[in-house]
């Protein structure tokens, strides 16, 4: 039974379905000397976004899983747009590594101007973790809840910040919310969007908490769908699911400059500056659908999302 059967609208839908059309604003202001960070940035958005900070001169640090990449990405910035960039080691879909890259950025001297979770993963088969949970679940979700808890302090003593997920339009498919009696899908059928969707509705309603724990600070924190853009997403799912998004999907997909343009605009543009805990579609507001706007699951997400995170002694 769905209990948020009632409280949906067709209107919503169709504004999303119409938002989906937008182009992004467009901010032309500079970032020089300010400091960006950004997760999963050797590829797809998170590396279209890191260029575009840089072209306006933020300084970047980049957090992926791969060493090599991580390097040639920095080397290319730096080359290109006269920057500093910087990075770190880290695969999200281990705890150990997720505490370790919160830690590093926690200790940090330097104020976090952007901090982009844009880090995630798209898979059909359900996988599970060496920390024996859901690989979608901890990539997707835990690991930027974990990144903010460590970091909530820390960005309390700024004077201004802004923290942003790259979202998606999919937690949608997470009609009936999150279900905590099998959050890992061991006792459901495995379905590839509806895990990646309730990953994302959990990265929802860590907003809505977050953001109350920022409230009186000078930091905002927002989710925004980046549109269907081209990525290679998915691209380790096995040749069936490359091929229908191949004929399905990437023959729609615009360019992901759009999704860095909309990034852009949300990290810097004044007319967003005291905006938080809203969802953007690219850069236009849109009211989520209500399984994301349950506070009472946003609590218990939180504390288990604790548990998970072996944050509880924290």
């Amino acid at each position: 039974m769905n209990p948020y059967r009632n409280q949906y609208k067709w209107s919503n839908v169709f504004t999303m379905i119409h938002n989906l059309g937008l182009d992004p604003k467009i901010c032309q202001e500079n970032f020089h000397d300010r400091f960006v960070v950004i997760t999963g940035a050797t590829s797809g958005i998170g590396y279209a976004a890191a260029r575009k900070y840089a072209s306006h001169g933020a300084d970047l640090l980049l957090i992926n899983r791969n060493e090599k990449k991580s390097q040639e990405t920095c080397q290319e910035l730096q080359r290109e747009f006269d920057i500093k960039c910087s990075y770190f080691v880290a695969d999200f879909s281990k705890l150990s590594d997720i505490h370790s890259a919160a830690k590093y950025l926690a200790t940090l001297e330097r104020n976090i101007d952007v901090l982009i979770h844009n880090a995630g993963i798209y898979l059909t088969n359900r996988t599970v973790t060496e920390d024996r949970l859901e690989a979608v679940f901890v990539v997707n979700y835990l690991s930027t809840f974990i990144l903010n808890y460590y970091l909530l302090e820390k960005l309390k003593t700024q004077e201004r910040g802004r923290i942003l997920f790259v979202n998606s339009e999919a937690y949608r498919f997470a009609v009936a919310g999150l279900d905590f009696d099998d959050l890992f899908w061991e006792k459901r059928r495995y379905s590839g969007l509806k895990s990646y969707g309730a990953a994302k509705l959990a990265q929802l309603l860590s907003m809505i908490v977050f953001n109350e724990h920022l409230e009186g600070s000078a930091i905002t924190i927002n989710a925004m769908h980046p549109g269907n853009v081209k990525t290679n997403s998915g691209h380790n799912n096995g040749w069936l699911y490359k091929m229908l998004k191949s004929i399905l999907i990437d023959p729609f997909a615009r360019p992901i400059e759009i999704a860095s343009e909309a990034l852009y605009y949300l990290g810097v543009s004044p007319e967003v500056e005291n905006v938080s805990g809203k969802f953007f579609n690219l850069t236009t507001p849109e009211e989520p659908a209500p399984p994301a706007l349950d506070k009472h699951a946003a609590m218990r997400l939180w504390e288990v999302s604790l548990h998970l995170g072996g944050l509880d002694e924290k």
